[in-house]
Order: structure tokens, then C-alpha cells, then sequence
């Protein structure tokens, strides 16, 4: 496939000359690999493809596309890219070769490229007995996942991931590069933890890590046709849930993938799993209520943190998938019946899983020295995902979506959280008008233009 618009080639070969990475174009043999989003049924069309190796070569691709009249997307991994749209006119900008990772056990801190995997922080973490606030998944990158929120399986006690950002290393739409923190321009670095690329590409992130080697995780797994008493148990256990606790109820019907043992394969459950950083003896009493209810299935024991992005069983390859999110203020009984209504046993559905993961906690706090993004409201955090492994299962899984999130409309929290939103929406989902002023306020001053695209923008035209 070819890019809507081609740029000339003398001005190409400047910028392949300005930078010590590199520039692929539409007639490269590699061009649909190095093109190519998480999600395998997002189609990106760019100008062309830059694979920075520093934050010079970033600065230098941020110029080129301003004198050029392009816009640069930054993007780690491609998860959450649908949002994103067309790329006509636009350059996307690849962190992949940005993989430092260095980690200062002593502070209990890391310093990680923008190109680095959660996968490679744990393993990186762990001969030290630290954790990091890694989401569910492995394969997610570091920054936009951080940048954006990052909500883990430690979450509800040690709070989000972007509040654990102690510096950022970005390159703002000007081109210029700054290295940011609570002292160093604390409003840039307000900005960028919660407003991401809406204020600049990150480069490189230093966070806090957690002193944390075993957690108690795992996952219990009933027959699907049990949905709604499982459902019911686990909102009223969640209502006075210890913090430690950071735990999700799902529906999950697996494919008949050759990979998955038997007892998976082809079989369809509502799952309820998660990690309690406690004891032991702690975590079982937490658990008794619902190991009651006599679960098929039950590997809730102590493991490695290390381990913790196994749980959820999150695929590791790129794949095709359509999907979105909703926050919850509730989970009443009548809320319960709507979900199942449209996604519940006896429905046929092309989705592969409904996910409502408990907020609250450290989660729901404040944090008085956060960013643009320091909390999310609600109860619970919804997504749901369908595989769409031709284009025709697109158009079946977003209506099947669509209904599920019309149907729990009347629970909607007035915020949404970034990660979970794979569809465009106004910037008031995400910030209330006070933080919208104010990151607008920031991307004015350091990118007037609006060279740099985010997958949400501050403005649903921006």
C-alpha cells in the first residue's frame, strides 16, 4: 500500500542525513512492518515512517515536519492507535530504538526509554526485589502507557503509574529538547504526565520503583452460565475491599486456539483475578468470600511480582481487535442485567472478553504532586474487546461494544480513562475544562503549530 501524500525526495534525504536512526518510505521492502500498529486491523497510511535512535534525532524530525507543513505521531508499541485516524499529511514518528533502561536499586528508581516494553522493566526490576507499576499487559510500552495514566495490578494501594514519573525527558513541537521536573519546568512536567503527546514526544522517563518481590495473584475461573451470581458477589466484596486487593471480573470466551490447553480452549468463563499485596494468611482471608461460591478453577497463590503479566492472559503478539472502555460509578444490580443483556451467558457475541476492573483506593485519590492526570473516579473500569481477524468482524464487534456501552450509560462516570478509549471522543472524557485550560495553555507556549499529533487530542479537530 502507498501513503496518501509523498514528501519530495531531496528534503527526505536531508532529514535521513540529519539523524543517526532511520527514515522508511512506502517503497521499502519493510514498509508494512515498520508501518504497522499493535492492532493488526488499524491500517496506517504515514508520509513516512522515522525510527529515531536519541532525542536529537526526535528534535530533528519535529523540525523537518514543521518546515515541511507535516505533523509527526509519536507512538511506542501501536496499542491504542485507533484513535489516531488518518495519518495523511503525517509522519509516524517510531520510538522502538529508544531502549535504555537503567535501574538505581539503591533509590529504588529507572530510567527507561520510550521504546522499552513493561515486559523488559519487570525482568530488569527483579533481581533487585523491586516492582514496577506494569500493566496487565507485558507488551505495552513504558511511556504511553505511563504518560496516559497506567493502571496495574498494585494499583489501588500504590496508586497509577504517572504519578510514580519523577522526570521526563521530551522534545516539545518546537523542537526544542527539555528534561523536566519538579523543579525543572514543573509546568511542562505537570502537562506531560496525563497529557502525553498533546504536549510533547516523550524520549525517556525516570519513575519510582516499588520494594516488592512476591504478591499473592492469580486468577479464579467459574462456568460462564454462573456469570450473574459471580457478578453480584464480587461488586458486594469489592464495596469495603482492602486496598491491597487490585482485582477484575471478566467474561472471557476463548477462541479454539491449538496454543491454549484444553481446558481452556474453545470454553467460555467469568473470571475474577488480580494480585492482593498481603500476606498470605491476608490474602486468603480477603479471598474466602469468593473461593465460597466453589470456583472450577483457583491459582491464587504467592508468585514472583515478576509474574504478575501472565495473569490476565493478554495476547503477546500483535493482533487484529477492535475494542473501548467506559468508567463505572456503579455496579447495582440493574447494571449487572444490562451487561448481560447484551454480552452475559446464552447471548451470541463476537466479543472475546468484558473486563471490570476495581478503582478506588490510591486509585481514586488525588495526588496533590501529580500531573494533568492524578486519579480516576469511579467504581470500576470497563473494557471490551472482539477479535477481528477479517474486516468483516470489524463492523460486528463495535456494534456489539457499542450496545454494551449504551446499555450501561446510565452508570457512566463523567471521566474516562485514556488507555481504555480506543475510539475518538471530546477532550472533556478525559480532563475536566480547568486541566483542559491548562494543558492547552501549555501546548500553545511550546508547540503553537500543533506539529505533534496525540491519539487524543485536546480538541476532537486538533
Amino acid at each position: 500500500m502507498n501513503a496518501s501524500v509523498s514528501p519530495t525526495t531531496a528534503p527526505t534525504d536531508t532529514l535521513a542525513q540529519r539523524i543517526t536512526g532511520r527514515i522508511a518510505l512506502p517503497a521499502d521492502d519493510d514498509w508494512d512492518a515498520v508501518r504497522m500498529a499493535w492492532n493488526l486491523s488499524i491500517d496506517q497510511q504515514p508520509v513516512l515512517v522515522a525510527l529515531p535512535e536519541s532525542a536529537d534525532d526526535v528534535s530533528a524530525v519535529v523540525d523537518f515536519a514543521r518546515a515541511a507543513g507535516l505533523r509527526v505521531a509519536p507512538q511506542g508499541t501501536g496499542h491504542n492507535a485507533a484513535p489516531l485516524g488518518d495519518l495523511t499529511d503525517t509522519i509516524l514518528l517510531r520510538t522502538d530504538r529508544l531502549r535504555e533502561i537503567s535501574v538505581d536499586a539503591g533509590r529504588a528508581t529507572v530510567r527507561a526509554g520510550a521504546g522499552v516494553l513493561w515486559s523488559e522493566i519487570t525482568e530488569a526490576l527483579a533481581p533487585h526485589g523491586l516492582a514496577g507499576r506494569a500493566g496487565s499487559s507485558g507488551s505495552v510500552g513504558v511511556a504511553g502507557y505511563s504518560t496516559a495514566g497506567g493502571y496495574s495490578w498494585l494499583a489501588r494501594k500504590y496508586g497509577l503509574a504517572v504519578s510514580s514519573i519523577t522526570a521526563v525527558e521530551l522534545v516539545t513541537g518546537d523542537g526544542v529538547i527539555h528534561r523536566v521536573d519538579a523543579d525543572a519546568e514543573p509546568e511542562l512536567f505537570w502537562a506531560v504526565r496525563g497529557g502525553g503527546a498533546n504536549v510533547g514526544i516523550v524520549c525517556a522517563l525516570e519513575f519510582g520503583a516499588i520494594p516488592l518481590a512476591q504478591v499473592y495473584g492469580g486468577a479464579l475461573l467459574f462456568p460462564i452460565e454462573r456469570a450473574e451470581e459471580v457478578f453480584a458477589a464480587y461488586e458486594l466484596w469489592t464495596r469495603d475491599l482492602d486496598d491491597a486487593a487490585t482485582t477484575c471480573v471478566r467474561l472471557l470466551r476463548l477462541p479454539p486456539m491449538p496454543e491454549l490447553p484444553d481446558f481452556l480452549r474453545g470454553k467460555s468463563f467469568v473470571v475474577v483475578d488480580g494480585a492482593i499485596d498481603a500476606s498470605a494468611e491476608e490474602a486468603e482471608r480477603m479471598l474466602a468470600p469468593l473461593r465460597a461460591l466453589k470456583p472450577a478453577m483457583d491459582t491464587f497463590a504467592l508468585m514472583p511480582a515478576a509474574a504478575l503479566g501472565m495473569i490476565h492472559m493478554d495476547p503477546p503478539q500483535p493482533s487484529p481487535a477492535r475494542g473501548d472502555g467506559m468508567i463505572l460509578d456503579d455496579l447495582p444490580a440493574a447494571a449487572i442485567s444490562a451487561l448481560l443483556a447484551i454480552a452475559g451467558p446464552g447471548v451470541e457475541t463476537p466479543l472475546l472478553a468484558v473486563d471490570l476492573r476495581h478503582l478506588g483506593g490510591a486509585v481514586g485519590r488525588p495526588n496533590p504532586k501529580g500531573g494533568a492526570v492524578n486519579h480516576l473516579p469511579g467504581r470500576f473500569l470497563l473494557y471490551a474487546v472482539g477479535i477481528t481477524p477479517v474486516p468483516e468482524a470489524i463492523d460486528a464487534v463495535e456494534s456489539h461494544v457499542a450496545a454494551l456501552k449504551q446499555a450501561l450509560a446510565p452508570w457512566s462516570a463523567k471521566q474516562d480513562y485514556l488507555n481504555f478509549r480506543d475510539s475518538t471522543d471530546a477532550a472533556s472524557r478525559f480532563y475536566d475544562q480547568a486541566t483542559l485550560a491548562r494543558l492547552a495553555a501549555v501546548r500553545s507556549a511550546h508547540d503553537p503549530a500543533q506539529v505533534i499529533r496525540a491519539n487524543h487530542p485536546l480538541a476532537t479537530t486538533a
